[in-house]
């Protein structure tokens, strides 16, 4: 009887619809998988981007050379950088994705930042000798389009280490020692890259990579450290202490071992290149030989 006289609120009581679940915003992770074993080549169509470019794969980048142009693509970044402004991308980008441009440099390059949904970036840049910066950044915006194709369609593509390798290895493990302590700073922590091939511990960097251009500043010296042919070099606060060795599965290609120390009080000095010496000389006995 009750329900005849309100058969309008009866017939009207239903449950709450269920909400309706939009795209999911796309994250570094979910886009590429594995950050330690991504072949940043892969995210480049060379035919459409640089026809004719030699392509060469490292750890954490992809550099593609065409004559006096240079393309790269990484490394992933997740720290701030004051350089990245807004920046209109013309192309489609999917759910929670955003390109952005970078004034570093910006009479010789031409630099754009892929950031994900978590706030990590891919950065991918176009240098070259010439002024025309318009042509460099419509080379850099056809870099950005390969490579969210290459995401959404599933075909980023995977480095294999072969044995013997330094891509194999973990630097953080290798920089968790007491031999480093003095060197590091008493009551340091191994923190990792994002690519899984680098890492930091208070004032000491280590980096493992496939070595693709000279070093940007001048070698100071090369030196027997640790039992390897090492080159030590200074770039302003840091001095860095590298080794190589032929790149197991790439023939005509280096493997790079990099150690660098940090002046914290300003310019590196000689005492600083000595700490560089003593981090270099317990690091680098330990790394395989090819």
């Amino acid at each position: 009887m009750l329900c005849a006289l309100l058969t309008v609120g009866c017939a009207s009581t239903q449950a709450a619809p269920e909400p309706t679940s939009g795209p999911t915003p796309l994250t570094a992770a979910a886009a590429l998988g594995d950050f330690g074993t991504v072949d940043y080549c892969s995210l480049l169509d060379v035919p459409e981007v640089a026809p004719g470019a030699v392509v060469s794969p490292t750890f954490e980048s992809c550099q593609a050379v065409a004559g006096p142009r240079t393309i790269l693509v990484g490394p992933l970044a997740f720290d701030s950088d004051p350089n990245i402004k807004p920046y209109t991308y013309a192309g489609p980008v999917p759910e929670g994705v955003s390109v952005q441009q970078s004034m570093f440099n910006d009479r010789s390059a031409c630099t754009r930042a892929i950031t994900f949904a978590d706030g990590n970036r891919l950065d991918l840049s176009v240098t070259d000798t010439g002024n025309e910066q318009a042509e460099r950044c419509g080379v850099a915006d056809t870099a950005v389009g390969s490579a969210l194709a290459a995401i959404t369609g599933n075909k980023v593509g995977r480095l294999k280490f072969p044995e013997r390798s330094w891509g194999l290895l973990l630097p953080c493990a290798m920089l968790d020692t007491n031999e480093l302590d003095a060197v590091a700073g008493a009551g340091t922590r191994p923190t990792t890259g994002l690519s899984g091939h680098s890492c930091i511990r208070g004032k000491v960097s280590f980096k493992l990579t496939v070595e693709t251009v000279e070093p940007m500043f001048p070698v100071t010296s090369v030196e027997q450290v640790g039992g390897r042919e090492a080159r030590l070099r200074v770039a302003g606060a840091f001095c860095l202490v590298d080794s190589t060795q032929p790149a197991p599965g790439l023939p005509g290609r280096r493997e790079l071992a990099e150690i660098s120390v940090v002046e914290t009080a300003g310019t590196a000095n000689d005492a600083t290149c000595a700490l560089a010496r003593t981090a270099a000389a317990t690091i680098l006995p330990k790394l395989p030989k090819a």
